[in-house]
């Protein structure tokens, strides 16, 4: 006669997570909890006194009566059916992945078995996914592989692999950026020309998708960086307040098209770190303020504390609850956003800002009340130097710019499709733009006689030849301070720290059409 665990033990199983059973040893069914009955869709009695292959698909019951009396003959704690694809069937048939742990339990007048029983439908379900997705991304690559261009400079950047990693990730940013570049300048352009509704809204969803996938890849090529030890801090003395600036003018424009006011406090305080590592960390903790911001105002300020400095970002968003504190810095993690809806970015910028704080050895803090808002803060050395100076500005003859409908515009871009795709929006906007490949072509352009009151040159041009050289270049043979635009994918601290000056400005590829325009319209007017 069989007999029922005591009630305490009873009580016990039920209370496990996982489903649990307990066989005799000639595979008859003593015991089930409730998560075994729900689990397979039976009543604790409809179970009990059964064989144990009645929960099993019928292709697996013979099969099993040897298996189960091998095991009878070695009890022992183990995984069932390692390396195999177990299943279950339900009452009403339908079969689900499992995975069963066995344990004997021990008894003086018989053998029992316990089973401990695991639906993985969501993880098998996931791993098939894992799979399919994988196989898209490699299907994707070699179909990318199969234009000439791309493979042309995935032969180059091979045969460069070994000059090191940080030349590789710099080059891998410019030409991941390329095609973004493109697309974001033609959606730029039909939405110009777009009247009927179906279009407008088309684009506005491709604009979106771009904006997407732009956010995406900054994120990503940061971390490869970080992660494969390509960026190496370079500590000097600089001046909060150069890049206090450098923010202002990033996100002056961003904050208002929300409604937001930007607030940066001046600062006179000089520090020691690195300046682009740490100019980026502010970059990502304002875009994050700005973001979950939704009225109000975005704070930048700088508070001395001998021999420290440290720098606030405060803003009156959303805020963060207490007990998610701990995990805002963990990769792709939105405070309040489910993992399984649309997301407003990916939840990568406060993983590259921990990051780059643990590179530099510096201190972040973050104190924050929901529906009040948030503040970070970065604590760095004061400078020792007593008074940092800051670059010299450019000194020229001022020329006040022309209108856009007479302005005439120079461009500079060795990439053909980024080319024709910026050709087509400024024309479209009413400049007048001669588009070049290179320096010579710039050159023989200006030495033909041929005014020009605006460069645009992409950074890095072919044969070695610098969007820097062209401006200088074009400076020297015009005898003015040409306004210039220099536009790159390449985010290395090299370009972050290009020297600058009044009538120069240098943006990051992918560039929004619309900033690209407003850039334009301010520099002329400079």
């Amino acid at each position: 006669m069989r007999t029922a665990p005591p009630d305490l033990a009873r009580s016990a199983l039920d209370a496990a997570p996982d489903a649990m059973i307990i066989i005799d040893a000639g595979g008859i069914i003593c015991f089930v909890n409730r998560q075994a009955s729900a689990l397979f869709g039976y009543e604790h009695d409809e179970i009990v006194g059964q064989s144990i292959e009645m929960l099993m698909p019928p292709r697996f019951r013979a099969r099993h009566v040897g298996h189960r009396e091998n095991y009878v003959d070695n009890v022992r704690v183990r995984p069932m059916g390692r390396g195999l694809q177990l299943f279950g069937q339900r009452h009403d048939g339908t079969e689900f992945p499992v995975e069963i742990s066995l344990s004997p339990i021990e008894d003086v007048e018989r053998i029992l078995i316990a089973a401990a029983i695991r639906d993985v439908t969501d993880r098998k379900r996931i791993e098939a996914e894992l799979i399919v997705a994988r196989e898209a991304a490699e299907a994707a690559l070699e179909l990318a592989d199969q234009e000439r261009e791309l493979a042309d400079q995935a032969r180059e950047l091979a045969d460069r692999a070994n000059q090191g990693k940080s030349r590789f990730l710099a080059t891998a940013s410019h030409d991941l950026r390329q095609p973004l570049q493109t697309l974001e300048l033609l959606n730029g352009t039909l939405r110009r020309r777009a009247t009927d509704q179906y279009s407008i809204e088309a684009l506005s969803q491709q604009e979106q998708a771009i904006g997407a996938m732009s956010r995406l890849l900054n994120a990503l090529l940061d971390i490869s960086k970080l992660e494969s030890g390509a960026i190496r801090p370079e500590p000097t003395d600089f001046t909060v307040a150069a890049i206090f600036e450098e923010l202002r003018l990033e996100f002056t424009s961003i904050a208002a098209n929300k409604g937001l006011k930007l607030e940066i406090e001046s600062c006179n305080d000089a520090v020691y770190s690195d300046p682009s590592l740490v100019e980026q960390i502010l970059r990502n903790l304002v875009s994050n303020a700005v973001k979950y911001t939704r009225e109000g105002w975005v704070r930048l300020r700088c508070l001395h504390e001998a021999p420290l400095v440290r720098i606030e970002v405060l803003d009156t968003g959303v805020g963060i609850p207490m007990d998610q504190l701990p995990y805002i810095y963990d990769e792709f993690y939105q405070v309040g956003v489910p993992t399984n809806v649309s997301r407003n970015g990916y939840g990568l910028g406060l993983s590259i800002v921990q990051r780059l704080v643990k590179l530099l050895t510096l201190k972040l803090e973050v104190r924050s009340e929901v529906g009040k808002g948030s503040a970070f803060s970065l604590t760095l050395p004061a400078s020792s130097i007593q008074e940092v100076t800051m670059p010299p500005a450019f000194v020229g003859s001022r020329v006040y710019g022309p209108q856009i409908g007479e302005a005439r515009v120079l461009l500079v871009e060795d990439n053909e499709s980024v080319r024709r795709a910026t050709c087509l929006l400024l024309e479209l906007e009413g400049y007048h733009v001669t588009p070049v490949a290179s320096l010579a072509g710039a050159l023989q352009h200006v030495q033909q006689g041929h005014k020009v009151d605006l460069l645009i040159s992409d950074y890095h041009l072919n044969d070695g030849e610098t969007g820097t050289q062209v401006i200088a270049m074009l400076r020297e043979v015009l005898g003015i301070s040409l306004r210039a635009v220099i536009t790159t994918g390449d985010t290395s601290a090299a370009v972050k720290q290009l020297p600058r000056d009044p009538y120069l400005r240098i943006a990051s590829k992918p560039i929004k059409s619309e900033e690209l325009l407003t850039l334009l319209r301010a520099l002329l007017a400079a």
